[in-house]
C-alpha cells in the first residue's frame, strides 16, 4: 500500500479545514480521514488503519486525551503516531499527554510550517515520509526531479533530524511571552474586560468591547503585530476569584480601524468562536450572564 493516511480530529470544521489545507498543499498525495469528536474518531478507527492521527484535546463526548488512551490500549494503534492539536499550552497538560503515550504536540494557534514540520517529523519516525515521496512522485509535472531526491523535495532539501522522546521532567511548551501591546492595550478607553489574543506569529493584549456565544468584538493597540482577516487565533479569558481561564478557539472574521482616520492607533478585531465544546459555551453564558469586567489575563496562571 503506498498510500499514506492521515486522521484529522476535530470538533471545528474551521480548524479541520486548515489542517487539510494546510497538509495538502505542503504534503501532495497525503490522504486525509476526518471526524468531528473523539467518539466518531474510535469508530473510524474500529474499521480502518490510518499512518498519523491529528486530534483536539478539547471535545464533546470523548477528548482528545481519552481517545489517546483508547488508541495505546489497541493492538492496531499503540505505535500510530499520534499528535495533540490543542490551546492547552500549560506544562502540566502537555505531560500528562506524554504519559498518555502522545507523539508530540502542536499548540493553538498555528501556522502551516509549524504543522507541516511536526507531521513530516512524525512520518519520518516511521518511515512513511519516502512513502509520501513515492506516492505523490507521479503527480507532478516534472517527476524525473523528483524521483531523483524525493525525499528532499518533501523536507526542504534537508535532512529531518529525529530528536529523542520528550523528558516529562523537562521544561515543555513555555507559554509565549505578551508583547509590549497588550499593557498597552490595557490602557485603551471604555471596554468591559481584558483578555489575551494569541495568533501564530505572537501574543497581543486586547480589550472586549461587547461578547456573545457567536464572536466577541475586541480592541487592540496597532503594532508590528498586525492581525489579518481568517487568521486563526486563541483567545484566553480569566474570570472571577478562582481564576477560571476558558481557551477559546476561532478566527479573525474582521479587522478595522477603531477611529476614522488612516493613521489609526487601534484596531477593532472580531473574533468568530469555532468551538463547540459545551464546557466553553457553557462558560461564555456564564461570562455573559454576569456582564462583570474580566480581570486581566495572566500569562501562565
Amino acid at each position: 500500500m503506498s498510500k499514506v493516511n492521515v486522521l484529522v480530529v476535530d470538533d471545528a470544521s474551521f480548524i479541520r479545514d486548515l489542517v487539510k489545507k494546510g497538509l495538502r498543499d505542503h504534503l501532495p498525495g497525503i490522504q486525509i480521514e476526518e471526524a468531528i469528536n473523539g467518539r466518531k474518531a474510535q469508530q473510524f478507527l474500529a474499521r480502518a488503519t490510518v499512518d498519523l492521527i491529528l486530534c483536539d484535546w478539547e471535545m464533546p463526548e470523548l477528548s482528545g486525551l481519552e481517545l489517546l488512551s483508547w488508541c495505546r490500549e489497541q493492538d492496531a494503534l499503540k505505535t500510530t503516531p499520534f499528535i495533540m492539536v490543542t490551546s492547552r499550552g500549560d506544562k502540566e497538560n502537555v505531560i500528562q499527554a506524554i504519559q498518555a503515550g502522545v507523539t508530540d504536540y502542536i499548540g493553538k494557534p498555528f501556522s502551516n510550517d509549524q504543522l507541516v514540520t511536526k507531521v513530516k517529523k512524525a512520518l519520518a519516525r516511521t518511515g512513511k515520509l519516502e512513502r509520501l515521496a513515492a506516492a505523490a512522485a507521479p503527480r507532478l509535472p516534472n517527476a524525473g526531479g523528483f524521483a531523483n531526491d524525493s525525499l528532499a523535495a518533501l523536507t526542504g532539501g534537508k535532512a529531518e533530524v529525529i530528536k529523542p522522546a520528550v523528558n516529562p521532567a523537562a521544561p515543555v511548551a513555555r507559554p509565549m511571552a505578551p508583547t509590549p501591546s497588550a499593557k498597552a492595550a490595557a490602557q485603551a478607553p471604555g471596554g468591559r474586560g481584558q483578555a489575551q489574543l494569541r495568533l501564530p506569529a505572537g501574543v497581543l493584549g486586547c480589550l472586549i468591547k461587547a461578547l456573545s456565544l457567536k464572536d466577541a468584538q475586541l480592541v487592540v493597540k496597532r503594532s508590528e503585530l498586525l492581525p489579518q482577516v481568517l487568521e486563526s487565533a486563541v483567545l484566553d479569558l480569566e474570570q472571577g476569584e478562582g481564576g477560571e481561564v476558558a481557551r477559546l478557539n476561532g478566527y479573525l472574521h474582521a479587522v478595522a480601524a477603531l477611529e476614522p482616520r488612516p493613521d489609526s492607533e487601534w484596531l477593532q478585531l472580531t473574533f468568530r468562536f469555532v468551538d463547540r465544546d459545551p464546557q466553553k459555551l457553557d462558560y461564555l453564558s456564564r461570562l455573559i450572564a454576569r456582564g462583570t469586567t474580566q480581570k486581566h489575563f495572566v500569562p501562565g496562571a
